[in-house]
């Protein structure tokens, strides 16, 4: 006789370990299951920075940012571990946005203020400025590698059965239900669950391929999901003294970039450098059969952007860096429920900032209480 369980939360990277904490928080009986073990490095989700750049203007995206400053801090407060380092996040460039983004930050009560390129260079002598600077001071450096495990032991205090080393070989949806067979060390499984939510990263399209056929083909029910492996490094300092805020660069047309162009984001991490890396134009990728390894080209641009515009770096001194984009067309996540599975995925690159609020999305829409902004909707 099969298992008979309420929720399964399928991907215990970021969004599936909110997901599991957002639904324990309401007295859900919840298992979460993700097929490597804890801390692996496979996914998007490990590491000890992601920046937590509020540079949105969109109002849902500004909303979510709001909530998510209170969200953090919450967890912060409920687990003890401290999650974010509040270093303000810069941005610069040629960006025409930046008018918009700083007035609907400030409307939001997120703050933002423009610098002289000058002033800008003087506070952060290891960042090279040439045009307008948007500085954010709410922004910073947030750390996965800390808060994954918070929202899972949180989580299991409420009564979450965390399984890692699990992988899900089969999903159908049945007339009562979801079908799930599961691979573990202890053999094989079969479960039924009321519900699933799907927060699987690059192996979303893998594992709803057969339960929604026609997502990846004519009359879609989920957008094409572009899984990348991105290709940053870090960097080692050359000008200790220096300090780092995050920042987002867009430095030009990208005509010098041979046909690909993107913006440069980055950080400080501690005892690792300044990481910094290209966004989302890194070379298309099975999750299960990467590489790690960084295309040349891409990483020879990379070093060549350090030597011209972060100049408290050592651009011939680097470690690279290997993880996973999962990119819709319009970078819109898909946050949505099809029958009884709910699809947290495509958060391209952009997404972690969010994840307590994609949590608390994820189990308004396991539980009914409300759907997410129509933006994220699967068909669209």
């Amino acid at each position: 006789m099969d298992t008979v369980l309420d929720t399964v939360v399928i991907g215990g990277g970021a969004m599936g370990s909110a997901a599991a904490w957002a639904l324990s928080r309401r007295g859900r009986q919840v298992t979460l299951v993700e097929q490597f073990g804890p801390g692996h490095k496979i996914g998007a989700s490990h590491g000890t920075t992601r920046n937590l750049n509020p540079g949105y203007h969109r109002p849902e995206y500004v909303a979510m940012l709001a909530e998510g400053l209170a969200l953090w801090d919450e967890l912060e407060q409920e687990s003890g571990e401290t999650l974010l380092a509040r270093t303000g996040v810069v941005n610069h460039g040629p960006e025409p946005l930046f008018g918009d983004i700083a007035a609907a930050l400030n409307q939001a009560g997120i703050r933002a203020e423009f610098l002289a390129p000058a002033e800008a260079g003087e506070r952060w002598r290891g960042i090279r400025f040439d045009q307008q600077v948007l500085h954010m001071p709410d922004g910073g450096q947030l750390n996965p590698d800390a808060a994954l495990p918070a929202f899972q032991r949180l989580a299991a205090a409420r009564g979450a059965e965390i399984r890692h080393h699990t992988k899900v070989v089969d999903l159908k949806v049945m007339d009562d239900g979801v079908r799930l067979v599961l691979e573990s060390g202890g053999g094989t499984e079969v479960v039924t669950a009321a519900q699933v939510v799907v927060t699987a990263g690059g192996w979303t399209e893998k594992l709803l391929g057969a339960a929604f056929p026609g997502s990846t083909g004519r009359g879609a029910r989920l957008p094409r999901l572009r899984v990348t492996q991105e290709q940053p490094a870090h960097f080692r300092l050359a000008d200790p003294g220096a300090e780092w805020p995050g920042f987002n660069h867009y430095p030009g047309t990208g005509a010098e970039y041979r046909n690909w162009y993107s913006p440069v984001y980055g950080m400080q991490t501690p005892g690792e450098g300044i990481k910094a890396g290209w966004h989302g134009v890194g070379p298309v990728t099975d999750p299960d059969r990467r590489s790690f390894q960084p295309e040349p080209q891409q990483l020879a641009a990379l070093q060549d952007y350090a030597r011209t515009w972060l100049p408290g770096v050592d651009a011939d001194s680097f470690e690279a860096v290997s993880c996973t984009y999962t990119t819709t067309p319009d970078e819109d996540f898909v946050l949505d429920r099809i029958g009884p599975v709910v699809i947290g995925a495509g958060f391209s690159g952009h997404g972690f900032k969010f994840t307590p609020v994609i949590g608390r999305m994820l189990a308004d829409l396991a539980t009914g209480t409300r759907p997410a902004p129509e933006i994220f909707r699967a068909a669209r």
